[in-house]
């Protein structure tokens, strides 16, 4: 039975029993329905607090199941009843609360896509999203949804992605702009070619780490639990010896009602939700509590270099063949043809020089990328390597200290390809802010070679960098981390970042361009392309956190202060009981403080 259903018969025996009392003057049958309703609620709640603590939590519906027999007890039904209706509209109230709190995560399951329309013979055929393969033609017309990621082959038009990266105004698509799952077409019709299937698309994906973020835990939730343990023997000690000193077992009663295990049972879990559906908000999808806890105490941060501290495209900066018979054209046509599928920065600012000059993207076969290494493939019956030097071949006579990729054909080393690094402009404001919040170690870990990381790092403010890291050699660091300064934040983009965002406490994974193993990885997804949301997100987490403690220490506190003067005899238990809920207000309340922007 659901809470709300548990409330309206609650509800419901309560105007039977008024009607017993009042209008048929029979207060037995009267005080026999609360008997019997009041059995039920209890007996319920008790199974429920042996499951909590065969879990090894602590819970604290002993204090409201002592409260209905006592009252009871004493023949005070009316206030046992009260005490049962606050309970189940409690309950009822904390699942709304909960609802409100995460409404805006629940948006994007709302909006999932569901259908494309697949352009075969010139004619449109509607399938499921699921059936759809890469390299198919969808057309997207005006005001729908785009169901799957792809890129463009036909039409210009204008795309809300507000749902995706927080971005408020539309962006212009035009031929070869890539589009998104999950974000809504403007008023032009548009084709575009399948680059991943549903599983593996922009929204799928975020809908994926909503329904994650909603199912897991908060460790505060069972620290908030602990609580439960010495507020129970403050609630009967104040009630014994009140019961003791007065010899009225009414005494006992009258101090029990009052102490509303609310603030224990609620208001840390609703504000970390809230918490979340802020994050959300701002562009940040959180998987779980814990990981709000964890990013409001910590103590570190490691970057990812390219595509994180730097922009999520890079330009191309010089091109080098070492054979007279392989044109500069030739080589970036070979290069990006076998880069073409893969997400990783590299790859994507090569691929979209050769679109820009003009340049046919090749078939490509036997298509297999090695993580950290690079990629290869065969074109036209040749093995082409792209990638890092000791990666494409044996022997390379020219390296470069720039961020470069390297080609080889059948093991042959032909040429590189320079990059230039573009710095994001919120790149040092974020690290000064870290620093402000109190994260004082801050590291840089990537795979490029020291001179061009200590050149990044001299822009932003970063001292501590760790050049020519290899995916292993950034789990041991961020494993070193995480042992003498947790917690520890690790945030990246790409495939090779995604064991060392699983290693760190907090991983974060700039989504808006990342891989989609980085996002798995990582407890938290910064969907818009903007380094400044991981100071956001710690921000709104230490603001999170701070609320959570406060609600539950001020409900505490009020209860206590009731406890104290119920002792005295001064609270009937029917005032009693409906002050209860004065309290599991005040503690909701407070609790969805962290929902709001300060």
């Amino acid at each position: 039975m659901t809470n709300l259903r548990k409330f309206l018969l609650t509800i419901f025996a309560g105007v039977i029993a008024l009607i017993a009392e009042f209008v048929c003057h029979q207060s037995m049958v009267a005080y026999w329905i609360v008997i019997v309703i009041g059995g039920m609620t209890t007996i319920s709640m008790f199974i429920g607090m042996i499951k909590t603590l065969k879990s090894g939590k602590y819970g604290v519906d002993i204090l409201a199941i002592t409260a209905i027999v006592a009252t009871l007890a004493v023949g005070q039904y009316w206030a046992s009843l009260m005490v049962l209706v606050m309970l189940t509209g409690g309950d009822s109230l904390e699942d709304y609360a909960a609802g409100q709190a995460g409404k805006e995560l629940k948006t994007l399951l709302d909006n999932t896509p569901q259908i494309a329309h697949k352009v075969e013979n010139n004619k449109l055929v509607d399938y499921r999203v699921e059936e759809v393969k890469v390299g198919d033609v969808i057309l997207v017309k005006p005001g729908e949804i785009v169901p799957v990621d792809g890129t463009i082959i036909e039409g210009i038009s204008s795309f809300d992605e507000s749902s995706l990266t927080g971005e408020s105004r539309f962006i212009e698509k035009k031929v070869n702009d890539s589009v998104m799952s999950g974000s809504v077409n403007g008023d032009v019709a548009i084709k575009f070619k399948v680059t991943k299937i549903a599983a593996d698309s922009q929204y799928q994906t975020i809908v994926k780490l909503v329904k994650e973020s909603e199912s897991k835990p908060a460790n505060f939730v069972r620290l908030a639990d602990r609580y439960a343990v010495p507020f129970t023997i403050i609630s009967y000690l104040i009630g014994g010896v009140a019961w003791f000193i007065s010899k009225d077992p009414v005494r006992f009663a009258q101090v029990l009602v009052v102490a509303s295990p609310c603030p224990l049972i609620l208001a840390a879990p609703i504000a970390l939700v809230a918490g979340m559906s802020r994050s959300s908000r701002h562009g940040v999808v959180v998987k779980t509590g814990t990981t709000i806890e964890k990013l409001s105490d910590a103590q570190s941060i490691a970057f990812d270099k390219t595509g994180t501290l730097t922009e999520g495209s890079l330009d191309v900066y010089r091109i080098t063949s070492i054979k007279d018979t392989l044109s500069d054209k030739v080589l970036i046509q070979l290069a990006a043809s076998i880069e073409q599928e893969s997400t990783h920065i590299l790859a994507r600012s090569l691929v979209l020089y050769a679109l820009s000059q003009g340049i046919d993207l090749l078939d490509v076969t036997e298509l297999k990328e090695v993580t950290g290494e690079g990629v290869q493939g065969k074109i036209k019956d040749q093995l082409v390597k792209v990638g890092k030097a000791n990666y494409v071949a044996d022997t390379i006579h020219s390296t470069t200290e720039n961020t470069a990729v390297y080609v080889s054909i059948d093991d042959k080393y032909v040429g590189n390809i320079e990059f230039e690094d573009i710095v994001r402009p919120e790149s040092q404001k974020t690290i000064k802010r870290l620093r402000q919040l109190g994260i004082n170690r801050i590291l840089m870990i990537t795979g490029d070679n020291l001179q061009i990381a200590k050149k990044i790092g001299d822009i932003v403010g970063i001292i501590e960098i760790h050049a020519k890291c290899l995916p292993q050699e950034k789990i041991d660091i961020i494993k070193e981390l995480t042992q003498t300064n947790s917690p520890a934040i690790m945030v990246g983009d790409g495939m090779n970042d995604a064991p060392a965002l699983a290693m760190a406490d907090v991983g974060i994974a700039m989504g808006a361009h990342g891989s989609s193993a980085a996002s798995e990885s990582a407890d938290a997804v910064i969907l818009k392309d903007d380094l400044s949301k991981v100071t956001d997100a710690i921000d709104i987490s230490k603001n999170t956190m701070k609320i959570a403690k406060q609600s539950v220490l001020i409900g505490i506190f009020i209860c206590v202060i009731l406890m104290l003067i119920a002792s005295l005899g001064i609270i009937p238990t029917l005032i009693g009981a409906m002050l209860q809920e004065v309290v599991d207000t005040v503690s909701i309340l407070s609790a969805l403080r962290a929902r709001k922007d300060k």
